[in-house]
């Protein structure tokens, strides 16, 4: 069985600190707790990159930051910056990404990710080539889990 290649962006490895009372960030959390137990079991293969750190050591609250940077030990990859990615993010740029959206999902594009888990409805709602951009409870619900 292959390994799927995964990418989970900086608002999705946030949300169990969301506020858990509404159910859908609720049931978000548990699929994205689900699929890192299973990046764990090497189910999947995660990628991390140079946006990871960025966006993750500007996280005011540091326990959530040093809890989230250990997920970089666990990656297969680590993408560093390059032309390459920088050009890329601007073309996804075109399609309405934010700057920083647009980088994330080029450096998971650099990784051959299969899937791009994020909470951000913003970047939910683009079709990006190459890549399935998709929420974390409708990427379990995808597994059958």
């Amino acid at each position: 069985m292959q390994v799927s290649i995964i990418y989970l962006d900086n608002c999705c490895f946030n949300r169990p600190y969301d506020d858990q009372s509404y159910l859908t960030i609720k049931l978000e959390s548990e699929a994205k707790l689900f699929v890192q137990k299973e990046i764990l079991q090497s189910t999947f293969a995660l990628v991390w990159s140079y946006m990871m750190d960025y966006e993750n050591s500007v996280n005011p609250h540091n326990e959530r930051r040093k809890a989230i940077v250990k997920w970089k030990k666990v990656a297969k990859a680590d993408i560093d910056f390059s032309e390459e990615i920088n050009e890329r993010g601007r073309q996804l740029m075109k399609l309405g990404l934010k700057n920083k959206d647009a980088l994330h999902v080029a450096c998971a594009l650099q990784g051959n990710c299969e899937y791009f888990l994020t909470t951000d409805k913003g970047i939910l709602s683009k079709l990006i080539d190459g890549i399935t951009v998709i929420n974390p409870l409708d990427f379990v619900r995808r597994l059958g889990a």
